[in-house]
């Protein structure tokens, strides 16, 4: 057990060995000292815990060992002895702090008295100021933002985290009112204080947008709450402030990441089929897109066009596949009047209409061989020639041409040129099928859920987990599109919050209903590549199909998945 240390200090040297005598035979440590400079040395060189001095040390006195005590903040209890105690005297070492006055002679019983008393009053000192401290560390460590303000909406703390954040606050505005510290934030915080104080409760505000400090934005979000005394008297509130900046922005990034340019997609595939939008979207290279009916062909060279220099410029879309050879020559290069029957006046083409922009040719597979030719010499020389004129016209329009069909099969059978086939190609996207990025269901479920609400100004909150589970094994051969009319057919027919399977249309479910009609290996593959995806982390792989847990581990259960 530590021993308490006493410093005696006293200019006379039988006193001072009488009261050592004294001390040592109840156990403490004592340190002697006849003057004020040695006993400075001890107070620098020992942790005292207590101080026994004589008013009178000569050219110095026991208020200079109270002034010394004072300087370096420290927390022992300091009692003077003297033979003519003044009222002067004793005021002036009362306000520096001394803990008692013994009067000359000093007697046994007054001097132990004393000084358990004052060691006592030590200890409650020191663990007052522990568990200030420790309570101090815990308030600035905490990295919300803690501001407490008392019922006249003064502050009475403030700790590090709630300087840095948009409230200009600083450790100067202790006792200052919080009202003319933030007179110019705009988001409502003293108003949330002022109910809180007036009204007595817990008031939240989630992803204010401040800025205040610095003219930096920041995203925050406030609970204040009551400040009670132990027997519930208000004394004021605590306001809780969190920085939310990096989490909005993280967010947002996600977000941006999982829709992009109106493309939904989380998928891998799709992140990779991102990047490599933004690299050519800047560039002038013709595109060819290739995927099945319902990808989002039409989606992609949107982006393509938008995200890139010629944003601004025209967008023109021609469906291949919608116009006969003559009529597609002539909707795509224009004509002049008289160039055929019923060419009434002069027509501009759309290779001319994008000029400066962007043309996407869908269904290119479609397109007859002598219309490929003249699509060759676009892409080659960058003119094109009206039906029935023979004047060139020079474009500057960057082709994106766009199948669901294989081009090469085409080319070996003689259908499409090899030539236009590579001239096409210079950069080729392929989307992949929905039923290889079943990972996105859930987010395009969202997604149209979100759309329909508007559209058909209803107010359903999702799908349940058994259409979840039905989504998750159907293969999906019309793609994204297929889902959007899905979800869309269920929007007309359902009657409640949530859509059911019985909302779906009739190919989704057996005549029973429950479940569809696919094969156990489809069904099988899809959860092994979820559970490869996450490395075997089953509650990720279940909420990557779109399952509840206890539907995920039924099914592998069922197909003895170990």
């Amino acid at each position: 057990m530590k021993k308490e240390k006493i410093l005696v200090i006293d200019d006379e040297e039988i006193i001072l060995n009488t009261l050592e005598i004294m001390l040592s035979d109840l156990g403490y440590v004592i340190f002697t000292a006849c003057d004020f400079d040695s006993a400075i040395k001890i107070i620098d060189s020992e942790e005292i815990d207590l101080l026994l001095s004589d008013i009178v040390l000569g050219g110095k006195s026991g208020i200079d060992i109270l002034y010394g005590i004072k300087e370096r903040e420290l927390s022992c209890p300091v009692v003077l002895f003297t033979g003519y105690p003044g009222l002067e005297t004793a005021t002036e070492a009362v306000r520096l702090g001394a803990y008692d006055y013994i009067v000359k002679p000093v007697k046994k019983e007054m001097l132990i008295r004393v000084t358990k008393m004052a060691l006592r009053h030590k200890y409650v000192i020191d663990e007052r100021n522990r568990y200030r401290k420790n309570l101090e560390a815990i308030f600035n460590s905490v990295e919300d933002g803690i501001v407490t303000v008392d019922k006249d909406y003064k502050v009475i703390e403030i700790n590090a985290a709630a300087e840095k954040l948009c409230l200009p606050i600083e450790k100067n505005s202790v006792g200052k009112s919080l009202a003319s510290i933030i007179k110019g934030c705009s988001s409502g915080c003293f108003d949330m204080l002022k109910r809180t104080i007036d009204e007595h409760v817990t008031v939240k505000k989630a992803r204010i947008e401040c800025q205040c400090k610095d003219n930096v934005k920041q995203v925050l979000s406030m609970k204040i709450s009551p400040l009670s005394d132990r027997g519930g008297k208000l004394k004021g509130a605590v306001m809780l402030i969190s920085d939310e900046t990096k989490l909005s922005y993280l967010e947002q990034a996600v977000n941006e990441r999982y829709c992009f340019f109106n493309i939904i997609g989380k998928n891998e595939k799709m992140q990779e089929m991102y990047s490599l939008i933004q690299n050519l979207a800047n560039v002038d290279s013709t595109v060819l897109i290739k995927g099945e009916s319902g990808t989002g062909k039409e989606l992609i060279a949107e982006a393509l066009h938008c995200k890139g220099n010629r944003g601004k410029g025209p967008y023109v879309k021609v469906n291949c596949s919608a116009f006969s050879e003559s009529l597609l020559e002539s909707e795509i290069f224009g004509h002049v009047k008289g160039a055929f029957t019923g060419a009434l006046s002069d027509k501009q083409g759309r290779f001319h209409l994008a000029d400066g922009g962007t043309i996407l040719l869908d269904e290119i597979g479609d397109i007859s061989q002598a219309i490929q030719v003249k699509l060759l010499r676009v892409l080659q020389e960058k003119e094109i020639e009206r039906v029935g004129d023979s004047k060139p016209i020079k474009v500057d329009v960057r082709i994106v041409a766009a199948t669901n069909q294989d081009l090469k099969k085409k080319i070996e059978e003689g259908s499409f040129r090899e030539d236009l086939y590579y001239r096409l190609k210079v950069v080729e996207i392929d989307i992949p099928p929905l039923r290889e990025r079943k990972d996105d269901i859930p987010l395009l479920t969202e997604h149209f859920v979100t759309k329909f609400n508007q559209k058909f100004n209803k107010d359903i909150i999702g799908v349940s987990d058994e259409v979840y589970d039905i989504f998750m094994i159907y293969r999906w051969s019309g793609n994204v599109r297929e889902l959007e009319h899905t979800l869309e057919h269920a929007f007309i027919t359902c009657r409640q919050s949530t859509i059911t399977v019985n909302d779906l249309p009739a190919e989704f479910r057996k005549e029973r209903g429950g479940n569809i009609s696919m094969s156990k290996d489809d069904e099988f593959t899809a959860i092994m590549e979820s559970l490869e995806k996450t490395h075997w982390n089953k509650s990720e792989a279940a909420r990557l199909l779109g399952m509840t847990r206890t539907t995920f581990y039924n099914k592998l259960r069922k197909y003895d998945i170990r």
